[in-house]
């Protein structure tokens, strides 16, 4: 991803949720309205922390986040996600 037009700030982190799943393991094609939101992400951009909190995360990252975790923004086009840093539970 080209780098965005924006900086999230302090201990926030902007995250490309990856796609959710077509199908279950065993094949069966999981239509639109069952699917669950993807926790898991790529970090796109990430804020300068907190004085006494350094980001410990960086871009290219891949993440865990909880299931609501996040607030579900779009820039230029793409749907992504700016939380906070604490949201994030690990790095993959």
């Amino acid at each position: 991803m080209a780098k965005l037009s924006i900086k999230p700030l302090a201990d926030r982190v902007i995250v490309e949720a990856a796609a959710a799943e077509e199908k279950t393991a065993g094949g069966i094609i999981i239509p639109d309205t069952a699917k669950e939101k993807p926790q898991r992400g790529k970090v796109v951009a990430v804020g300068t922390g907190k004085k006494d909190e350094p980001i410990t995360v960086k871009v290219g990252d891949t993440v865990l986040y909880g299931k609501y975790a996040g607030t579900e923004i779009q820039i230029e086009g793409k749907d992504l996600l700016i939380m906070r840093e604490s949201d994030i539970f690990a790095i993959v």
